[in-house]
């Protein structure tokens, strides 16, 4: 890992999510420090339409905030990256505690010269039987695909701009088009 890294920016895209924002925010400040990027990322929370606190607490958590009203999780992940000065961006989902290995990885794989990618998910407390069968199959399948879940996804501003962000006509699986077309990237 090289001494000094790009600005990178995190997205986080959010809709009413007062419950959860700020234990992702604070993750997203642990994985950044712990990967020494204190000094050089930013966080932006794409605030879609919120009628709660999700707003008040992304400032107090030092988040730049961008209010939106577009209702559709591309176009807001959209929003974001529009705003980001980051040549690196980070797409992490309002109720995703990302940690500072899979982070400093894909800052790492960055480095060496991929496009971008994501990260498997794994649940932080005890869910059903059926919740973690459906979550493993939905991991072999993304892994044997090379797809990325929305929850945490990664790529370079040119890859970014390259595969035209996220897709619009998508309301839901945009991140798997997406990872589709960084691919080509």
């Amino acid at each position: 890992m090289s001494p000094t890294r790009p600005l990178v920016s995190f997205v986080v895209p959010a809709w009413n999510e007062a419950a959860e924002l700020g234990g992702t925010l604070d993750a997203i400040t642990a994985a950044a420090r712990a990967t020494g990027l204190a000094e050089s990322s930013e966080t932006i929370v794409v605030d879609d339409d919120s009628t709660d606190a999700t707003a008040a607490i992304a400032l107090a958590a030092g988040a730049r905030v961008v209010p939106v009203s577009l209702r559709q999780i591309a176009a807001v992940r959209n929003a974001g990256a529009a705003e980001a000065r980051g040549r690196i961006l980070v797409f992490v989902d309002a109720d995703t505690r990302i940690a500072a290995e899979p982070l400093r990885q894909a800052l790492d794989a960055i480095e060496a010269g991929v496009a971008g990618g994501g990260a498997r998910v794994r649940f932080d407390r005890p869910v059903p039987w059926w919740a973690r069968a459906i979550l493993a199959a939905v991991m072999l399948v993304s892994r044997i695909g090379r797809l990325a879940t929305g929850c945490f996804v990664f790529c370079t501003r040119e890859a970014f701009d390259i595969a035209g962000g996220f897709d619009e006509r998508y309301y839901a699986t945009e991140e798997l088009v997406f990872s589709r077309a960084l691919r080509r990237a």
